[in-house]
């Protein structure tokens, strides 16, 4: 007996939100794009495309969040537990996670029964920098989407998990990967790349999501030909024009994180990350503050048409970056409280930005973290007054030749914000912004270019600003840029954040709380201990009157890789691989 008729015998149907016709649901251009509203299900990565991670269900709210328990629990088993950053997908009663080194799991919503399961088989010598987490799936259609380590794009059959297609990214061997949740855009697959330590060139990718062939390819760095069609369209950029001789032929500016859509101006917004090498000094072309040397368009957001390819607008934010402030952070597409259309990004360097959603124009920027040293500010256009003092050292000026001048600089290179995405409250009008306070010992040394080999030209080690706390969930009015609250955590922040309509707002901490506090005061109203660090991303829906919330808990990530004095505060955390789903009872739903 198959699973539908089975459900049909025990009566089962209703109770797990399906219909007569549920099997042949296919996921719409229209239900993504009103995902936000359409609260029984949650289809995009950011719940919804504009990248809120806000849900309109009050059903949830402060006066009883208190009575939110556990429904169910699923592992994701083996050995291969390590960082688990993913954000579920749910659709027509099965919810789709991805794992650690590029699993997929189709999951029963209603029980926590795994339905399926994929497991991409990785070769070996993948260089994936900062451990082999994986950020989420995509659905369209009749298919699920995801990409692997090895910098590839798969499309699976959603009932089954069987492989539809399974198409190459770039080459791994390389130092390309691949690790975020794809984008799905009028029938489009849109895609960025991961390698940005290892001198690739970033790019942004759109693929038809029937056939998986590739529609157009855009890189970010200028000098590059962008594709449409199987041919050559447009150079990004001009040649030469901000950087020095051939060093834009392995520029870096990976767009590792993904974008966002909106759909009132029809744009795709992709960030780029770090240019290559992170030693300043050898793509510096004798910049006299007129653009020469900013390395374009590497730590920048780039506004992209998705029918074309074609750039429409960027703001750099780290021009001629040199502490590996990536750009990649999500542009959050919202209306502020005067009814200007608006984006908005917390960057790695320290501050957050406004943004005019039309054209990318500079509207305001400020800081979100207390110690920012490399720049005094921001001009009226937006670009950094920096201290020059406070740019890693060349080492072409020191006696050996081997080793710049050291300086300490904050934030660290693991940023003011990282990756982890903050959410915008259509309740209270704010952003709350997952951030951490620490610094970092940097300097420079000289490095060339090898395929497949680590290309830094620098050396770093991570501190704690504060010895009360690194991690800094913080709620910013992005009308004035005041931080309305602070919530002070001793480990650093490294996961997604979700706000809602009944006043709460939910993150989790590496020691394995998940909590919901309150969003105008930072009160903490409810926690739970999941076993482990949460580095994921919480969603809710609704089902049968009852309001759900899950998140995956599981250590890893970058920090304990790469946070030097900061990975040895939390060496004592445990990895795991669990996924909780909670639930507010309905006879608890009035309950206070």
């Amino acid at each position: 007996m198959n699973r539908f008729v089975l459900a049909v015998a025990t009566g089962l149907v209703a109770t797990m939100g399906w219909h007569s016709d549920a099997l042949a649901a296919d996921v719409t251009e229209e239900d993504l794009k009103n995902d936000q509203a359409n609260t029984g299900s949650v289809l995009t990565n950011g719940m919804g495309r504009h990248l809120q991670r806000y849900s309109p269900l009050e059903t949830l709210n402060k006066g009883n969040v208190k009575h939110l328990v556990p429904a169910w629990a699923f592992s994701l088993g083996g050995e291969k537990q390590r960082g688990q950053e993913t954000q579920p997908i749910v659709h027509d009663g099965v919810m789709y996670i991805t794992g650690s080194y590029s699993r997929m799991y189709a999951i029963d919503v209603m029980t926590g029964e795994e339905l399926w399961q994929y497991d991409a088989r990785l070769p070996e010598g993948i260089l994936p920098c900062c451990d082999v987490i994986n950020r989420g799936a995509a659905i369209y259609g009749d298919k699920v989407y995801f990409g692997t380590l090895d910098a590839r794009i798969v499309a699976l059959d959603a009932k089954t998990g069987d492989v539809v297609w399974n198409k190459k990214i770039e080459d791994y061997k390389a130092g390309y990967s691949y690790t975020a949740a794809p984008l799905i855009v009028n029938g489009l697959v849109v895609t960025g790349n991961s390698g940005g330590e290892f001198g690739i060139v970033g790019a942004v990718e759109a693929r038809d999501a029937e056939t998986g062939e590739v529609v157009w390819k855009r890189p970010v760095i200028e000098g590059h030909m962008g594709e449409l069609n199987g041919e050559p369209s447009t150079m990004t950029g001009t040649l030469n024009a901000t950087w020095p001789g051939d060093m834009w032929k392995t520029g870096g500016g990976a767009t590792w994180l993904g974008g966002s859509y909106d759909v009132e101006t029809d744009t795709l917004v992709f960030g780029a990350g770090n240019p290559a090498p992170w030693n300043s000094w050898l793509r510096d072309a004798g910049q006299n503050n007129d653009g020469t040397g900013d390395n374009l368009y590497a730590a920048s957001r780039i506004g992209i048409d998705p029918a074309t390819g074609e750039i429409k607008w960027h703001f750099q934010t780290t021009p001629r970056e040199g502490w590996d402030y990536d750009g990649v952070n999500e542009v959050v597409a919202y209306t502020n409280r005067a009814g200007e259309k608006r984006w908005a990004t917390a960057d790695r360097n320290g501050f957050f930005y406004v943004l005019n959603r039309e054209d990318g124009a500079f509207v305001r920027g400020v800081p979100f973290v207390k110690d920012i040293s490399w720049a005094s500010g921001l001009d009226e256009n937006g670009r950094p007054i920096y201290n020059e003092d406070n740019r890693p050292g060349n080492p072409a000026d020191a006696a050996d030749g081997k080793k710049g001048e050291v300086i300490f600089a904050s934030p660290s290179f693991l940023g003011g914000k990282n990756w982890m995405p903050m959410a915008f409250s259509q309740r209270t009008g704010n952003f709350y912004v997952p951030s951490n306070e620490w610094g970092m010992d940097i300097w420079n040394e000289p490095i060339t270019y090898k395929k497949g080999a680590a290309y830094l030209g620098a050396g770093f080690t991570i501190k704690p600003n504060y010895e009360d706390h690194i991690g800094s969930l913080k709620a910013i009015d992005p009308d004035t840029g005041e931080i309305k609250w602070e919530y002070k955590n001793d480990a650093p922040l490294w996961g997604g954040v979700m706000t809602t309509a009944g006043g709460l707002v939910f993150t989790g901490t590496p020691e394995g709380n998940f909590i919901a506090l309150d969003d105008e005061t930072g009160e903490v109203l409810w926690s739970f201990q999941t076993g482990s660090g949460i580095v994921g991303q919480p969603i809710t829906w609704e089902m049968e009157g009852e309001q759900y919330v899950s998140i995956i808990s599981g250590w890893g990530g970058a920090v304990p890789l790469w946070g030097g004095e900061v990975a040895k505060k939390v060496n004592y955390l445990n990895q795991g691989g669990l996924l909780w789903t909670f639930k507010l009872p309905e006879q608890m739903a009035s309950a206070n």
